[in-house]
């Protein structure tokens, strides 16, 4: 991914948005303007609407209630209020808020939908939640309460709650009610009108974004992983020809062959794959099947890609709106279940990465496989205990996410008087799929740190990626291998993997790694 183009503005019209773009405007806080096909599109939809409140039509979500209470025909007088109430009945979420990069992505995928003209809204609404988004008003959103259809409607309303001045957001630094942070940010609250509130929070934004900040982290990872175990098989003076084209050439998985194509880039130069003879014949799964274990989680992220990037540019509302034959059809495109599927599938993928990792940092520290290092991985064992616990905090991560990768979307609980009764659960996909990225970055981190101070040891040449990786890495952590306070290193080797410093020292080194 192009994680380092940035744009310095954003125009959007609900088709051309790219995970590109949504990093950079939840983290690097890039303007976003309505493209003006997008502000073509909204007047065209919005015309059907008002069509529609003239006749007196019965449509639902329009001049109807909701859900089970879709039959209980609501008039022309009464349309604003029933926009309000929803808003208001509907913002009930719990737990902690979501992070402000979070609360940003749902901001602005909600508004790109819109923007395709599908949905029958103002332009000023969808101006409205830009400006909040570009004058950092973040609306507080808990982070449970989603069931991922109709779409994530919880979370969804303590955006729109915040847009009618009564929510709360977070606001140059301070927690403050919405009606206030409008006015000081020189914005009016939104009066909301026929279809609107349903319209801002009938779709499936708060899984997607969350989805699209753990794929584009998890996919920075995959690079990190590679990397560590790239380190590792250094340390364990590995056999590289299990990495040779003409393996991957008869089992031709796309993700394989790349994965072992990085992992020679990586030692190319280094003795390992200048002829080293070794003592054995073969290497455990854990450094042989690098390829094969690496190779299928990537296959994974280029699937859920996939999914992510059609969602982004959907129309998830419901029902949706069709000027050209002034259709208005009633339908699901706000169900999570494709996202779902898809952000279960994250969590195994990216946890089995940990998996394979945590092994090989087993592999490093103990003396009865590490191909003769120090006990884990220190000189004056006994006095001290080296690098014994970081097993344990790699084996507690992945432990977790074993429970975290069971998958969410297979569960359904019917809601709305059982008017909605089959739901998607892809709310807690993407928010466990995130935590398992998280954990799994601690885990990548923990081998980077063991390889390196396996490396210390390593009596051969190391390829040009490996030694790049190895000397950011002695920048922060110590060549004096007695015994110090851990989590300090392991937190400075976390930081360098997170921030992307030391994919980035490497592919300065040895050419992109993706």
């Amino acid at each position: 991914m192009k994680a380092d183009i940035i744009p310095s503005e954003l125009l959007i019209n609900g088709e051309t948005l790219t995970l590109d773009h949504i990093r950079a405007v939840s983290r690097c806080a890039v303007a976003v303007r309505l493209h003006p096909d997008g502000l073509a599109k909204l007047h065209q939809s919005r015309k059907v609407i008002e069509q529609i409140l003239e006749q007196e039509k019965v449509v639902y979500g329009v001049t109807t209630g909701f859900g089970s209470f879709s039959d209980i025909f609501i008039s022309r007088e009464d349309s604003d209020t029933l926009q309000k109430n929803i808003i208001m009945s509907h913002a009930c979420g719990v737990g902690e808020p979501l992070p402000q990069e979070v609360v940003r992505a749902m901001m602005l995928l909600r508004a790109n939908s819109l923007a395709k003209g599908y949905s029958g809204v103002r332009t000023e609404v969808v101006q409205l939640l830009l400006e909040m988004l570009n004058r950092g008003l973040h609306p507080l959103v808990p982070s449970r309460g989603s069931v991922g259809a109709s779409g994530d409607l919880i979370p969804l309303s303590h955006i729109a709650l915040a847009m009618i001045g009564l929510g709360e957001v977070s606001y140059k630094g301070r927690v403050i009610d919405s009606a206030e942070a409008l006015q000081e940010a020189g914005l009016s609250p939104a009066r909301l009108t026929a279809k609107e509130g349903l319209a801002l929070i009938n779709g499936t934004q708060y899984m997607c974004a969350l989805g699209v900040l753990a794929l584009v982290d998890a996919l920075d990872l995959f690079k990190g992983a590679t990397i560590a175990a790239a380190m590792t098989f250094e340390a364990l003076t590995g056999i590289a020809s299990a990495f040779d084209a003409k393996v991957s050439a008869v089992r031709p998985h796309s993700g394989q062959r790349t994965s072992a194509g990085l992992m020679l880039k990586l030692l190319q130069g280094g003795d390992l794959t200048g002829g080293w003879k070794h003592d054995r014949v073969q290497d455990a799964y854990t450094l042989r099947c690098i390829p094969q274990v690496h190779g299928a989680t990537l296959e994974a992220l280029n699937h859920i890609r996939g999914v992510l990037e059609v969602e982004i540019n959907s129309a998830t509302d419901n029902p949706l709106i069709f000027p050209e034959s002034e259709e208005v059809i009633s339908c699901g495109n706000f169900h999570g279940q494709p996202l779902a599927l898809a952000l279960d599938y994250l969590a195994i993928a990216v946890n089995e990465l940990g998996n394979i990792s945590e092994r090989r940092i087993e592999r490093l520290v103990n003396p009865a496989l590490n191909n003769g290092l120090p006990a884990f991985l220190t000189e004056n064992g006994g006095l001290n205990s080296g690098l014994m616990l970081l097993q344990y905090t790699a084996a507690a991560l992945v432990s977790e996410g074993k429970v975290l990768a069971h998958p969410a979307g297979v569960d359904s609980i019917p809601t709305s008087g059982n008017q909605e009764d089959h739901v998607s659960m892809g709310s807690i996909s993407a928010y466990k799929g995130r935590q398992v990225v998280d954990n799994i970055t601690w885990v990548i981190a923990a081998e980077l740190l063991a390889a390196a101070r396996g490396m210390h040891f390593a009596a051969h040449r190391p390829g040009r990626g490996t030694a790049a990786a190895y000397r950011l890495l002695c920048e922060v952590l110590p060549r004096n291998n007695d015994d110090r306070i851990l989590y300090r290193d392991l937190q400075a080797v976390y930081d360098l993997l997170k921030s992307g410093r030391i994919v980035r020292e490497v592919e300065e080194t040895v050419g992109k790694l993706l």
